[in-house]
C-alpha cells in the first residue's frame, strides 16, 4: 500500500493536489493511505521551500506547485 502525504496548511491548492492524487490512485486501481500534514514543524522536516508538497512513500516528489495528472501517475507507478 502506498503512503501519500499532502504537505500544507489546508489551502485551496493543498485540497486540489489531494483531489488530483486521489483521482489518479482511483484510476490506476491502487491502494493508498492519504495523510494531511498541516503542522509547520513537521512540514519543515521535509526538504521543501513552499507548499503544497506531495510525498509518496517518504520521498518528496513535488513542492510549490500543482503537478499534472500524468506527472502524478508516473510518480505513483514508480513507487
Amino acid at each position: 500500500m502506498l503512503n501519500i502525504k499532502i504537505l500544507g496548511s489546508g489551502c485551496a491548492n493543498c485540497k486540489r493536489l489531494e483531489a488530483l492524487a486521489r483521482e489518479v490512485v482511483g484510476s490506476l486501481g491502487l491502494e493508498a493511505e492519504f495523510e494531511k500534514v498541516t503542522d509547520m514543524a513537521e512540514i519543515m522536516t521535509y526538504p521543501i521551500l513552499s507548499t503544497p508538497g506531495l510525498v509518496i512513500n517518504g520521498k518528496v516528489v513535488s513542492s510549490g506547485r500543482i503537478p499534472g495528472l500524468s506527472e502524478i501517475e508516473a510518480w505513483l507507478k514508480q513507487a
